[in-house]
């Protein structure tokens, strides 16, 4: 299977560890992807969002400065197995975070759709949700 990586930059006007915990505290992650979350604080613990469609577990966590995931997209094409190693960096940058995303050995049928839908799924929600 080929493969690609995906890296994006976002800024928030918030400081590192809120948008850090947009992704760790349950209720705030739910809050802005709209529906049920499930989500470990520790590693190896697993996490669940969009009624199961990405699942996956913690790698490596470092509060307010670095989230690595195993992530599982249910999407055609993707062994039932397969993940890929997302990775979250977020930097203080002036009054807010500079968050540094990369998505590693993504299947390249799912490339185009999964950039898109970080940035419509993750990114613009997570902007609308901080301005609250």
């Amino acid at each position: 299977m080929k493969t690609k990586t995906i890296k994006q930059t976002v800024t928030f006007a918030a400081s590192p560890k809120e948008v850090y915990d947009l992704l760790m505290d349950k209720k705030k992650y739910a809050a802005f992807v709209g529906g049920d979350v499930k989500v470990s604080k520790k590693i190896k613990g697993k996490f669940e969002v969009f009624d199961g469609y990405c699942t996956g577990y913690n790698i490596e966590l470092e509060d307010g400065k670095k989230i690595i995931q195993a992530w599982h997209f249910a999407e055609n094409g993707w062994p039932d197995d397969y993940y890929t190693t997302c990775t979250f960096l977020f930097e203080k940058k002036d009054k807010g975070t500079k968050l540094t995303f990369t998505q590693a050995e993504v299947p390249e049928i799912s490339v185009e759709s999964l950039k898109s839908g970080w940035k419509e799924y993750y990114w613009t929600p997570m902007k609308k949700y901080l301005k609250k």
